[in-house]
């Protein structure tokens, strides 16, 4: 499966590296576009759960790294107002592919 990672900046300008096990990312996020906090933890949680259903789908379990990463999305989001933006700062697809996490 194509891997990639995408990187957002929090409203405390930590920059936070994120991973996916699928680039379906680029169907729920873009490049230099804000997000409110609630927006950008609702679009994470579906891409990421997509990706995860992807990899399923080929390899027959969930992928775990998209469920951990997600917790750590959330645990971050947290910390901060749903009204808040995170930026999403790059995406890149992984240039070699580790199968199902």
């Amino acid at each position: 499966m194509p891997e990639m990672t995408f990187t957002v900046q929090w409203p405390d300008g930590r920059i936070q590296s994120c991973y996916s096990p699928s680039l379906v990312m680029h169907d729920h996020l873009a490049i230099g576009q804000e997000y409110s906090v609630a927006d950008f933890l609702t679009r994470a949680r579906t891409a990421l759960t997509e990706a995860s259903e992807r990899v399923k789908a080929k390899f027959g379990m969930y992928c775990t790294s998209a469920a951990e990463q997600l917790h750590e999305i959330e645990k971050a989001a947290a910390l901060h107002s749903p009204t808040s933006a995170v930026r999403v700062v790059a995406m890149v697809p992984a240039t070699v592919s580790g199968g199902a996490r």
